[in-house]
This record gives structure tokens, sequence and C-alpha cells, in this order.
């Protein structure tokens, strides 16, 4: 079930349950190296882009994007140095949580900001990285003649010194091509074959996605016969995934109506904590 309060027992609260809050409080309340294997994808601060229509809502090459009106109960703008400050935190909280042959599969979105290069190494640089893999994206629409196609996103694999993959698994190699989840509520899902390629390919019992969303990973885990705990600071996505996890049908957005198209979210700021 969902779950909203201040404080939780381990594992009693957390094991094959969502947990509605701010990640990195949450994370907190996990003791060390309790969790095999994290696999996530946090919000990317789109909001706070220099071009391309998201800042000022015009959308650009996303106009027609779900990120458009950014995240339930999160903005997806901070300035960037907090946004770094802010994923590195969770970053530290994530490593703190996985043991000797642990890892986590972090994954993210380079762009151009102002010219520069945004490739994540000013979040990733303090930590093990041992591989990237690239997520090469089936599909998508381009509504901008200035710019191609984006098709792409970077796994960051980031492991303590004994992880090792399962048997056989070392024969992917580091191009993924999975199909995006077009069907999906959220604004920003996971294919569920991308997750189960990360999960089935580590020997991990008890999954962590400290940025839930719609539930994927818990739908990959659940499927392959793992455990998973979920995390997310939106009380919807929280209650998506978790009808999500009973109808699996549930998922699936119905076409936008005129009459709710321009309906604005409450804001939340991810450095708020939920109250029960």
């Amino acid at each position: 079930m969902a779950k909203m309060k201040k404080k939780f027992e381990y594992p009693k609260d957390f094991i094959n349950n969502f947990i509605c809050g701010n990640a990195v409080d949450i994370m907190k309340q996990i003791p060390d190296a309790s969790i095999n294997l994290i696999v996530t994808s946090p919000p990317y601060n789109l909001k706070n882009s220099t071009g391309n229509g998201m800042k000022d809502g015009r959308g650009g090459k996303w106009s027609n994007a779900g990120l458009i009106n950014g995240y339930s109960h999160y903005s997806d703008n901070m300035p960037h140095k907090e946004y770094v400050k802010w994923q590195k935190e969770c970053l530290k909280e994530m490593l703190r949580l996985i043991p000797e042959n642990g890892a986590i599969f972090y994954n993210h979105k380079w762009r151009v900001q102002a010219g520069l290069l945004q490739d994540r190494h000013d979040i990733v640089s303090d930590f093990p990285v041992r591989q990237i893999i690239i997520w090469k994206r089936k599909g998508g629409i381009n509504f901008n003649p200035g710019y191609f196609l984006p098709t792409y996103e970077v796994i960051y694999l980031i492991a303590k010194p004994q992880f090792k993959l399962a048997q056989k698994a070392n024969a992917h190699g580091d191009i993924w091509e999975f199909g995006q989840e077009n069907k999906n509520k959220h604004p920003a899902p996971f294919p569920v074959a991308l997750i189960e390629r990360i999960i089935s390919s580590t020997n991990a019992e008890l999954i962590l996605d400290p940025f839930m969303g719609s539930g994927t990973t818990a739908i990959a885990a659940k499927k392959l016969g793992r455990n998973f705990i979920g995390i997310d600071i939106s009380p919807e996505y929280c209650e998506m995934a978790l009808q999500r996890l009973k109808i699996p049908s549930s998922i699936i957005k119905k076409p936008a109506s005129k009459k709710n198209s321009n309906v604005k979210h409450n804001q939340m700021s991810l450095f708020n904590k939920m109250v029960a």
C-alpha cells in the first residue's frame, strides 16, 4: 500500500510498499547496506532550461510533451547549482544503502544549456561510476525544426567494488534500444522492458526506486519475483503506482478533455516533508 507519515519502521513499512514523501528523508530511515539494487530516474530539471520553451510554457520542441506542465507536486525548476547539490545528496544516500556487492542504475539526460554541455559530470563525479549505458529510445516526434530528434538517455552504472552482473548478463552491449511508454499517465515513465533488463542482469533480491513515479520499477520487480521499495513525493503518483500494481490497465491515459487542459497542479518543494 502507499504510506504517508513522518517516521517509518524498517523493514515492516518498506518492503513491497510505496512510501509517499521526500526521497532523501525517507532513505535516511533505511539502514546501511540493506538494499541490493537501486534503479531510478530523477526529475531532469527541464523547466530550468535556457531555451526550447520549457521555462516559459511555450513548449518549443517539447510543446506537445506531458512535462510542459511539470510533475505533480514538483515544478522541475531549480537553480542548477541547487539541483546538482540535491542530486548529489540523493546519490550519497543511495550509495550508503547498498552493500559492497550492490549497484545503482541512475538514468539521466544530457543537454546543452547556454552553449555548454551538461553531461551530469557535476553530479556523478564523486561516485564510483563503472560504466555508461545508452538507452536509445525508439520512435518519437520532433516538434521543433531547429533540433534533430532527441533519441537517447544515459544510464550511469554506479557500483561498489564487489558488484557483479548475473550469469550471461555481460553478453548485453552498452547501447539498449527500448521504446517509450506513450500511453502511461505519468509524464516521464520508464518502459517496463528497460527495468526488466536492469533487474534481471543482477542477482538483487530487493530493489529501491526513490523516484518511483508510476511504479514501473515495482512492476518489473514483481514480474521477476523480486521485492521492491518505492518512494515518491507525489500522493497522486503513489496512488497511481499502487493501482497499477493491482490493475495494470489503470495506468493507461485517457485523451485529455479541453475543459481540463489548463488545470494547474499545486506544486510542492522536494525539500519539504510530507506530513501525516
